[in-house]
Formats: structure tokens, C-alpha cells, sequence
């Protein structure tokens, strides 16, 4: 026939092995929840870093498309000071041409 119950000192035995099991455990869990606490500010801080760079990228787009707006009116200006000075070249040298031919006729 078995026996049903253990001697005392396996069962003092069994108990201190479950104490210490248990306060392994709750070290454990101490240490997850610590866990779970530095990676929750750890995504704060992350989400705080990406939220700041989105209006970092919109500011950066904004001043892109401002720039580009100012480029664009810079060389149409520049285009049309060219136009401007070739029609200013042509007349100079069309009065140079009558400066010398009624030089010439002197």
C-alpha cells in the first residue's frame, strides 16, 4: 500500500522550495512591471521625438514650397531683365549705327 502522506521533513523541504519559488516569482514579476514601466516612458519619449519631427517635416515643407515660390519669381524676373537688355542692346546698337552714319555724311 502507498503512503498518502509524506514525511515531515519532505514536506518542510517541499514548502521551503515553494517559498522560495514564490519569492523568485514575485522578484521576477517586480522586475517585468519595472520592465513595462521603462518602456512605457520609452514609447512616450519616442512618440514625443515623432510627433516633433512631423511638425519639424511640415514646417520644412512649408519653407521648401515658399523658397521654391521665391525661386521661381526670382527667374521669371531674371528672364524678363534678360528679354529687357537684349531689347536695350539692339536699340543701343541701332543708335550707334545712326550716330555713325550721320557721322558719316558730315
Amino acid at each position: 500500500m502507498f503512503l498518502l502522506f509524506q514525511p515531515l521533513g519532505d514536506a518542510n523541504r517541499q514548502i521551503s522550495d515553494l517559498k522560495f519559488k514564490l519569492a523568485k516569482s514575485e522578484q521576477e514579476i517586480t522586475a517585468l512591471e519595472q520592465n513595462v514601466i521603462r518602456l512605457e516612458s520609452q514609447v512616450s519619449r519616442y512618440k514625443s521625438a515623432a510627433e516633433n519631427a512631423e511638425k519639424i517635416e511640415d514646417e520644412l515643407k512649408a519653407e521648401k514650397r515658399k523658397l521654391q515660390r521665391e525661386l521661381r519669381c526670382a527667374l521669371d524676373k531674371t528672364e524678363e531683365l534678360e528679354v529687357s537688355n537684349g531689347h536695350l542692346v539692339k536699340r543701343l546698337e541701332k543708335m550707334k549705327a545712326n550716330r555713325s552714319a550721320l557721322l558719316s555724311q558730315q
